[in-house]
């Protein structure tokens, strides 16, 4: 939690939102993304004066990060002798000094337009002269978004848009788009590209500052009262004398106590982190009858979105579900594998960022996310243990979970640790359920490039994203790991 330096005790935290397990609607419309790209000092248009005095807000946004949103512009011809002669001309910007970021990624107007082309970018290393050689970023189109016909893809807000690309602390760019050729005789013939082209330059601001040190209270906090969080609570009661500064955790806004609360049977409210349980103890806290079979794993570790610093301010306040969790489909993020463990919250940011802002989502687009190290993480806002909707998979985000492990696997093997975590989170979630991971099961398509709307499919509870839609995800080399996922899982459930 980010910490308040102060001299003085009586703050208690904002009321929890008393909020129902499950909601009676399935979605709810997407906030609109800004239009413009952020100033350094701007914050979402959902900041309320009611919540945070306008210094208060004005520093919370800019911990939150930014978006920079640059209108891309015809390229005379190909800046690269690579493309090849005669090439037809695209879109792009030359080389540029920009405010810091650490991701990218290009949008344009219309979400059904598809991109057919190659999207490069060249980065600058923050404080350097050193440029980075192209890197493609995935196209991917529509291929993770809501689907057809929900509030979500029919707010208004949503646009087409490539995989986001993580390219750690940078404060310069160059981008090309270059068109596919319609006739692969005639180069110069070519496909045309979508309108209102943009690249997408995310901050996702620094980290939350770490809770402070137990050993740091006065003395052992005693129970927090209701609606109030255990930290706040143990400052309450053990004021420290007036003279000494004590830290205090950050209060909870309106957004961030719904976002924490429906995971309040798992967690203290504000919790960074929902510890790990033993097979016995999820058994126990799963309610599973006497004499039962308990077809369920133990619950692994997660860190929630207050852990990874998840901006609550950006997302649609509502929470969407569906009746069930029947399966789920496995991801690869995409953004690349340059990033370190520590760095996963940043990434995570950036991408929740990229799918709000610049995409239109409603939220972050994934139910779970899992690092190369093997950690799990929260993803859209809801509770861990209920189904959430997500948007994920189109055509088969309902009654399913998405998974996306941060990286990219195409040509690249999956660290072991991610592929553990990938059993274990689905052995967990599976069944609660009751699924089972080595079985198969029908889903109803909403309408993909793979599935028409209405047909009924048979696939595997652990699915990859190619099996719901024709796309590389989550990779071939991710891909050839599910069947080893799907052992580990069922046996971690007792099967």
């Amino acid at each position: 939690m980010r910490a308040l330096l102060v001299t003085s005790v009586g703050v208690t935290c904002a009321a929890a939102l008393t909020l129902p397990l499950a909601a009676p609607a399935l979605s709810a419309p997407a906030r609109p993304p800004s239009q413009a790209a952020e100033s350094p000092g701007s914050g979402p248009p959902s900041v309320r004066a009611a919540e945070l005095p306008v210094a208060a807000s004005r520093a919370a946004a800019e911990a939150a990060g930014s978006t920079q949103s640059l209108p891309l512009e015809p390229l005379a011809a190909p800046s690269d002798r690579s493309m090849g002669a005669g090439a037809a001309a695209g879109q792009g910007l030359e080389r540029r000094t920009s405010r810091p970021f650490s991701l990218v990624g290009v949008v344009w107007d219309d979400a059904d337009a598809e991109l057919h082309g190659t999207v490069q970018v060249r980065t600058r290393a923050a404080g350097s002269a050193d440029w980075s050689g192209w890197q493609d970023v995935e196209t991917h189109n529509a291929e993770h978004a809501a689907d057809l016909g929900s509030d979500e893809r029919s707010s208004g807000a949503v646009r087409g848009a490539t995989a986001p690309l993580w390219v750690g602390d940078s404060d310069g760019v160059e981008v090309r788009v270059l068109p596919e050729a319609a006739d692969p005789q005639n180069r110069s013939a070519a496909a045309p590209l979508p309108e209102g082209l943009r690249v997408e330059l995310v901050d996702p601001g620094p980290d939350p500052a770490p809770e402070p040190a137990a050993e740091t209270a006065p003395e052992p906090a005693r129970a927090a009262p209701a609606g109030r969080s255990a930290a706040t609570a143990a400052f309450a009661v053990n004021p420290a004398p007036p003279t000494t500064p004590v830290v205090l955790p950050e209060v909870l806004t309106a957004e961030s106590e719904a976002a924490s609360a429906v995971n309040a049977e798992l967690a203290p409210l504000g919790a960074t982190f929902i510890p790990a349980l033993t097979k016995a103890e999820t058994v126990e806290a799963a309610n599973v009858a006497a004499g039962a079979k308990p077809y369920i794993g133990p619950r692994p570790g997660i860190v929630t979105r207050k852990g990874w610093g998840a901006d609550e301010r950006l997302r649609e306040r509502q929470f969407a579900y569906t009746r069930t969790v029947k399966a789920a489909f496995v991801h690869h993020s995409a953004t690349g594998n340059n990033y370190t463990c520590k760095q996963a919250p940043s990434v995570l940011r950036s991408i929740y960022r990229y799918h709000v802002k610049s995409s239109g989502w409603r939220d972050f687009g994934y139910n779970f996310a899992v690092d190369k190290c093997g950690n799990i993480y929260e993803g859209r806002a809801g509770g861990v243990t209920k189904a959430v909707l997500g948007a994920h998979t189109l055509g088969f985000n309902s009654n399913t979970m998405g998974i996306a492990v941060l990286g990219s696997y195409s040509s690249t093997n999956p660290p072991a640790a991610a592929v553990t975590a990938v059993s274990k989170l689905t052995a967990w979630k599976l069944g609660l359920f009751g699924a089972n991971p080595k079985g198969k099961v029908t889903l109803t398509s909403g309408g993909s490039n793979k599935y028409k709307a209405g047909t009924k499919v048979k696939m595997n509870v652990i699915s990859g994203h190619r099996d719901g839609f024709a796309t590389e995800c989550p990779g071939a080399r991710l891909y050839k790991k599910l069947g080893a996922a799907r052992t580990s899982s069922a046996k971690l459930q007792g099967r």
